[in-house]
């Protein structure tokens, strides 16, 4: 038997068998059912969604001997004269080859005949838009009082180039893109009538490369089936169409949260190798991101069109960004690729941008800062009553002391040091208190290497560069600090810098800044309220700001 193609063979022969414009075939079985039939119908949309075949379903069914709910029969006569191309009351013209003035007189003077056989005389213009200015104009009177027997069917991919005095005189129906699920499921449908095995991943291959027109769906279907056979594997597809793997967007996007760089040069090495084109790999990078902003907001992956083995992959990342990351993303992306088109070193260009964005570093909301703040804040007041029961504990040996601390803590004034003759301004804010007993040489020991440790710490690290540790004095270490600025800073940063001290020598330890200018170093008290304030612990805590006087 002589092999149709399966845009033929497929092609639907009642209204129900159109796929993904039920908005268009129930008004029109409405109107034939109601006998509310206009004497002109344009059909506009995007190229394979249906225009021509639910026109010719639609002439069918106006002139079919036995309808039922608008529907043709498909048996009767008048039918199945159309479905073998001969009748005389179903006229189809392609616009694009018959575009002259004398075609369309023609056409005028055939339309005063009554039909042969059928109740209406119908003409179906494909391509519509291809007519001259002359022959718009030479149909204009026909068309708007056309004989009672004759119905045009207008059909068009570009409504803009046809006159408003046209469009005015025609009922309007626009068509729509096919939804990928709508084309999957009818591949589908086909493949398992024609005895072929394909996967889910290879039907989203081919309906994503159509881009909503079921007709270039099937072209491509058979062209995979020529390739492939009975077996349809992705893998085979993507080789055919030479398409880029999704596999890819995934491990870039692993490799930003893992900030592994190399793999930047590894991505545009396989689109180099495999001759996959740079600005098609960012559009579908630019889609990936999108998918993931829609799994963040939404929590689902419902408005994700993919393959369903990768819906539920994006679902790992909705933890993994925010919204302010995916966004910073996606406009990053957009601006890049317009510079894209226009260099000669695509590969070159690429391997920056991919570098660029694996570099991106997280952003923290408000929200976020706020509650790091809070949470500092509770500590804070954790550790103020643990040393509170401490200092209730040692009251009888330590009273004048812990008195005199906690008058300072409150102030964040300079003291004089109990133990030395000289006037020396030293901090006072009280870390939670170690064992007196405690080695604390290993601080002096390790001072050196705190220093590296810390300095990235922009809100207390570089102040550090040329303190010097003096010794230890009572069970507290006594740091020198270059100048009396540099210790209000300190001050000011202490509860992260007793963390970071936590965290290098493994417990809490006290230590006091010695000013080496001698100088006692005075605060009031409504500057150091305002200056811990949230919203100034959150500059100094989270961006590395500093107090300037």
């Amino acid at each position: 038997m002589e092999f149709v193609v399966t845009a033929r063979k497929w092609r639907p022969q009642l209204f129900e068998d159109v796929v993904g414009q039920e908005h268009i075939t129930t008004t029109l079985k409405n109107a034939i059912v109601n006998k509310r039939i206009a004497h002109a119908f344009i059909f506009a949309g995007p190229r394979g969604v249906g225009k021509t075949t639910t026109a010719r379903i639609l002439a069918k069914s106006l002139n079919c001997l036995n309808p039922t709910d608008g529907e043709p029969c498909n048996n009767c006569e008048m039918c199945k004269s159309f479905q073998t191309s001969q009748s005389m009351d179903i006229i189809e013209i392609d616009g694009a080859s018959n575009r002259r003035i004398d075609e369309i007189r023609t056409l005028r003077e055939s339309v005063k005949y009554a039909p042969s056989k059928g109740k209406y005389k119908i003409y179906i213009i494909d391509e519509v838009h291809m007519l001259t200015t002359e022959s718009f104009n030479a149909l204009l009177k026909t068309l708007e009082e056309p004989p009672e027997h004759t119905i045009f069917v207008f059909a068009t991919t570009d409504i803009h180039k046809v006159p408003l005095t046209i469009i005015s005189r025609c009922q309007r129906f626009d068509f729509r893109r096919i939804e990928l699920d709508a084309i999957k499921k009818q591949l589908k449908l086909i493949a398992d009538n024609e005895k072929i095995k394909i996967d889910d991943q290879s039907l989203t291959l081919i309906a994503k490369k159509a881009d909503g027109a079921l007709r270039d769906a099937q072209s491509l279907f058979d062209q995979v089936i020529s390739f492939c056979g009975n077996d349809v594997k992705s893998n085979d597809i993507f080789l055919m169409l030479n398409l880029i793997n999704e596999e890819i967007y995934f491990d870039l996007t692993n490799a930003i949260l893992q900030k592994d760089f190399k793999v930047a040069f590894e991505v545009c090495k396989e689109i180099y190798d495999n001759g996959w084109n740079y600005v098609d790999f960012f559009e579908g990078l630019i889609e990936h991101f999108r998918n993931i902003l829609t799994v963040i907001i939404t929590g689902n992956h419902k408005l994700i069109e993919a393959a369903e083995i990768f819906k539920n992959r994006y679902l790992v990342y909705q933890n993994k960004f925010n919204e302010a990351d995916i966004l910073r993303i996606l406009a990053f992306l957009n601006r890049n690729i317009s510079e894209l088109k226009n260099v000669q070193n695509q590969k070159l260009k690429s391997e920056i941008i991919l570098s660029h964005l694996i570099g991106l570093e997280r952003t923290s909301t408000i929200t976020e800062l706020i509650s790091k703040i809070d949470l500092l804040k509770n500590d804070k007041e954790f550790n103020l009553k643990s040393e509170s029961h401490s200092d209730t504990y040692n009251e009888s040996t330590n009273s004048k002391r812990n008195s005199t601390d906690d008058v300072a803590s409150k102030v964040n004034v300079g003291l004089k040091s109990p133990n030395s003759n000289k006037d020396k301004t030293i901090t006072s804010f009280k870390s939670p208190t170690v064992n007196p007993n405690s080695d604390l040489n290993q601080v002096i020991d390790k001072w050196s290497e705190f220093l590296t440790y810390v300095e990235k710490d922009y809100s207390f690290g570089p102040l550090l560069n040329n303190s010097q540790p003096l010794g230890v004095n009572d069970s507290i270490v006594e740091i020198s600090v270059e100048n009396d600025e540099d210790i209000r800073h300190l001050n000011s940063s202490r509860e992260k810098f007793d963390l970071r001290s936590k965290e290098f020598f493994g417990k809490p330890i006290e230590i006091n800044f010695i000013s080496k200018t001698g100088k006692k170093i005075e605060d009031s008290d409504s500057e150091i309220e305002q200056f811990n304030s949230p919203l100034s612990r959150a500059v100094v805590d989270q961006l590395g700001g500093r107090e300037i006087r």
